[in-house]
C-alpha cells in the first residue's frame, strides 16, 4: 500500500496513471480491484477528462459540458467488471425508449426506438420491404457479434485474437473470412444506398458515422454505422443521472475505497527513466512520484512523445534542430474539431414533429449528401454552410438536472474545423491566422441556432441563456482534445485497429519498458467504453510477464 504526505510527495505505488478520462479511471479501478496500488494524476482542477458536468448557463441547470451519452459504457466489458461497484457509489443511468431520431429540413422525421418490432413497422411504412431490410442488417450484427466485438473490443496482438480469427476461418473458410472483413471496410454511403430505398431511412443513420470520427465516404464507416444502429436498439442512449460528473465521482469513490488516489492540479512534466526503464514521473512543480511496476499514460501521441518523453537538449541552433530526430508523433494526424452549444430553457422545446420530445439525440440533417458536403467543407478548413446538428435533450431522460418543468439542450457539431480557412456560406469573416475567436464562435453558433429555430416552434420564447464552446475552448479544458478533436486523432483506416496510433504499435506498449499508453489515440479508439483501460488492466493483472503474448 502506498504512503503519502498531504500533497502526495513521496508516494510510491505499483502504477501511476497520467490523466483521468474514462480509460484512465477504468484502468485504475480494475487495477485496484485486482490488488494493485494506483495513483491517478490529473493536470486540471477537476477529474474526468471529457466527462464533466456543471452549471455553465444559469444556476439550477446542470449541463454535460462535453461527453453525454454512455451507450458504449453500459455495453462494455468495463461495465461488466465494475458496474456493481460503481452502482454502490451512486452511479445510475437514465434511459428512454427513443434513443435517436433524424429531422430533415422539410420536417420529415424518423424515430428509432429500442423495440425492434416497432422499428420494423416504422421503416416498412416508408417503403415496401424497408423494415425487413433494416431487420436483416441488425440480425447480421447479432450473428457476427463474436467477430465484430472481438476485434473492436479486444487487444489485437494476442493469442486470444489469433484463436478468434482461426475459429472464424474454420467456420467461414479463408475466403469467407476475407470477404466478411472486406465487407466491413465499406463506406457508409455504399452501405446505406445499397441497403435502404428511402432517403429518410438513410438520413437516420448517416450522421452517426460522425460520432465515430469518420465521414460517410471513409472506409469502415458503413460497418460502424450498422454497429451503432444495433447498439442503439439494444441499449438506447443512456445518460448518467445527475450529469456525467456523477460517474467520475463514483469512480473516484471506488478507487479510493481500494486504497488508490486521484491527485488534481498535478501536471506531469516528464516520465522518469533509469537504465532505459520507467521509474516514475516528475510534475511541473518539481514533485516526484515513483512507480514500482509501471506508468500508464492516457494521453495523445504528441503529449506522450513531445512532452513526457522529450529529452532536454542544449543544442538550440537551427542546424541542430533540423538534424534532430523527428518525434514518433510528428506524422500522427488529428481529425475534425467539435463545437458544443448549451441552452437553458424555461420549458422543454415544442418540436414541429410528433414523437420527438422524448428522443435522447435528434440529428438535424437532410441526409447522406448533406453530411458528406459538411464533412468535405470541414476537412478543407471551411465553416460548413449547413452543418449536421446533434441535439441532446437530457431533461427528457433526467428531469432532475434542471428546475421542474424546465429544459436543457445539448448541441454537438462534429464537423467543425480545427483551423479555419474560410466560410463555405461566404457570410462570416474568418481570421487570417485560422484560429477561433469569441466573435466568430458566437456568429457561427447563430447559424446553428437558425437551423434549430426551423424545427422548434417556440425556441425564441423559451431560451434563458446560451453557452458555446469552440474547438479552441474545448482544447483549453482538456489538452488531449487537440484542436478540439474529441476522438484522439483521425480514425481513418491507416490510424485504426493494428495501426493505432502508429503502424508499428502493439496493443498498449511503448518502446520504453514499463510505460504504457491508453486513451482514444490507442486501440480500440474513441468513445466512452473504457476499452483500452480495460485491456491494459486485464493484461497487467493476468500475468507477471511484462510483454504481450506475441
Amino acid at each position: 500500500m502506498a504512503t503519502t504526505q498531504s500533497d502526495g510527495t513521496g508516494t510510491t505505488v505499483d502504477y501511476i496513471i497520467v490523466g483521468s478520462g474514462i480509460n484512465a479511471l477504468t484502468c485504475a479501478a480494475i487495477l485496484g480491484k485486482r490488488g494493485k496500488s494506483v495513483l491517478v494524476l490529473e493536470r486540471e482542477n477537476v477529474a474526468g477528462g471529457c466527462m464533466r458536468s456543471d452549471e455553465i448557463t444559469v444556476p439550477g441547470y446542470r449541463h454535460d459540458v462535453m461527453a453525454a451519452t454512455f451507450v458504449l459504457f453500459v455495453t462494455s466489458p468495463a461495465y461488466g467488471i465494475l458496474g456493481e461497484d460503481l452502482a454502490r457509489h451512486g452511479l445510475e443511468f437514465a434511459h428512454t425508449g427513443s434513443p435517436t431520431a433524424v429531422v430533415r429540413p422539410n420536417g420529415d422525421h424518423l424515430v428509432l426506438t429500442t423495440d425492434r418490432t416497432a422499428n420494423r413497422a416504422h421503416f416498412e411504412a416508408l417503403a415496401e420491404g424497408e423494415g425487413a431490410r433494416y431487420e436483416a442488417e441488425i440480425e447480421k450484427v447479432e450473428r457476427d457479434a463474436g467477430l465484430i466485438f472481438g476485434l473492436l473490443g479486444g487487444a489485437l496482438w494476442t493469442r486470444k485474437t489469433a484463436r478468434l480469427l482461426f475459429g472464424e476461418v474454420r467456420k467461414r473458410g479463408t475466403r469467407g473470412l476475407a470477404a466478411r472483413l472486406g465487407e466491413g471496410l465499406r463506406p457508409a454511403r455504399l452501405w446505406l444506398e445499397n441497403t435502404f430505398e428511402n432517403e429518410l431511412s438513410r438520413a437516420l443513420f448517416a450522421p452517426w458515422v460522425l460520432h465515430a470520427g469518420l465521414g460517410p465516404e471513409q472506409a469502415f464507416s458503413g460497418e460502424m454505422a450498422r454497429v451503432i444502429a444495433f447498439a442503439l436498439e439494444q441499449a438506447g442512449a443512456p445518460v448518467v443521472r445527475g450529469g456525467a460528473g456523477k460517474i467520475v465521482s463514483a469512480f473516484r469513490a471506488l478507487i479510493e475505497e481500494q486504497g488508490g488516489r486521484i491527485l488534481l492540479e498535478a501536471d506531469v512534466d516528464k516520465v522518469r527513466r533509469e537504465a532505459g526503464k520507467t521509474r516514475g514521473v516528475t510534475l511541473v512543480d518539481g514533485r516526484q512520484f515513483d512507480a514500482r511496476q509501471g506508468v500508464v499514460a492516457s494521453v495523445t501521441p504528441n503529449q506522450l512523445h513531445e512532452r513526457l518523453l522529450a529529452e532536454p537538449s542544449a543544442k538550440t541552433d537551427a542546424v541542430s534542430a533540423e538534424s534532430a530526430p523527428r518525434s514518433p508523433a510528428s506524422g500522427y494526424r488529428y481529425g475534425k474539431g467539435n463545437m458544443q452549444i448549451h441552452y437553458a430553457l424555461k420549458r422543454p422545446p415544442r418540436w414541429n414533429g410528433e414523437g420527438l420530445s422524448d428522443v435522447a439525440l435528434v440529428h438535424l440533417c437532410a441526409g447522406i449528401d448533406a453530411v458528406s458536403k459538411a464533412v468535405n467543407e470541414c476537412d478543407r478548413g471551411m465553416l460548413p454552410e449547413r452543418p449536421t446538428v446533434c441535439v441532446g435533450q437530457p431533461h427528457a431522460l433526467d428531469p432532475g438536472r434542471c428546475p421542474e418543468g424546465a429544459g436543457i439542450l445539448w448541441l454537438q457539431l462534429p464537423e467543425t474545423p480545427r483551423f479555419i480557412k474560410g466560410d463555405a456560406a461566404g457570410t462570416l469573416e474568418t481570421p487570417a491566422d485560422g484560429t477561433w475567436s469569441e466573435p466568430l464562435r458566437e456568429a457561427y453558433a447563430d447559424r446553428v441556432e437558425a437551423i434549430l429555430r426551423e424545427h422548434i416552434a417556440d425556441l425564441d420564447d423559451i431560451v434563458i441563456k446560451r453557452t458555446v464552446h469552440s474547438p479552441k475552448d474545448l482544447e483549453a479544458m482538456n489538452v488531449n482534445l487537440v484542436g478540439g478533436d474529441p476522438y484522439g486523432g483521425a480514425c481513418s483506416i491507416d490510424q485504426f485497429f493494428l495501426w493505432r496510433p502508429f503502424t508499428g504499435s502493439r496493443n498498449h506498449e511503448t518502446d520504453v519498458p514499463g510505460l504504457y499508453q491508453i486513451g482514444a489515440s490507442t486501440h480500440p479508439g474513441p468513445g466512452l467504453g473504457g476499452g483500452s483501460g480495460t485491456m491494459l488492466a486485464e493484461h497487467l493483472t493476468r500475468s507477471k510477464r511484462r510483454i504481450w503474448p506475441f
